[in-house]
């Protein structure tokens, strides 16, 4: 498998959650993350909704910090990304541990409940991870393969199984948080 993909990928995503950017991330940036998006979509932590993101949130700290042997320290980019890479990549936790999360991080994309996300949904997903506009909206119209003007649910989710996992240069799912 290539790792050069997939490592800027990883890095990618570990800059999402280091919005201070201080280099390291810790179980209060990974929940800041889920706190974001939950804002932007005017969602309670304590509602249906946002416990199961906030529990699916919590399940991927927890993996990927028994993954690396931590307790709740901080954890480098390459502690990330080897941690990233063992539990969800080579490893059979993708499915138990980061779909559920995925999926609900989607559902909440899909704001009207009809099953799919429209460009709205996917902005205020996007800012909350700290995607420029433009990015997210060349994310939107690579993923959109249909051209219908909406994903769905399911088609975020795989997206997002392929941005985290996938080394295949062609995934549409590399185009998750716009052109790498």
């Amino acid at each position: 498998m290539s790792t050069t993909l997939l490592n800027r990928k990883l890095d990618r995503a570990f800059a999402h959650v280091d919005a201070d950017g201080s280099g390291s991330i810790g179980r209060d940036d990974l929940l800041g993350l889920g706190a974001r998006i939950l804002v932007g979509f005017g969602e309670s932590p304590t509602s249906p909704a946002g416990s199961r993101l906030a529990g699916g949130i919590e399940e991927i700290w927890r993996t990927l910090a028994a993954e690396i042997g931590t307790r709740g320290d901080s954890i480098s980019p390459e502690e990330f990304r080897a941690g990233m890479t063992s539990a969800f990549v080579e490893g059979d936790r993708f499915d138990e541990v980061f779909e559920p999360a995925a999926a609900a991080l989607a559902r909440l994309c899909d704001t009207d409940g009809d099953g799919a996300v429209g460009p709205d949904g996917f902005w205020v997903m996007m800012d909350a991870f700290g995607t420029p506009r433009e990015d997210a909206t060349a994310a939107f119209t690579r993923l959109d393969g249909d051209g219908d003007g909406a994903l769905s649910v399911r088609e975020l989710v795989e997206a997002t199984r392929q941005f985290y996992t996938s080394a295949d240069p062609d995934a549409a799912g590399n185009w998750l948080f716009g052109p790498l």
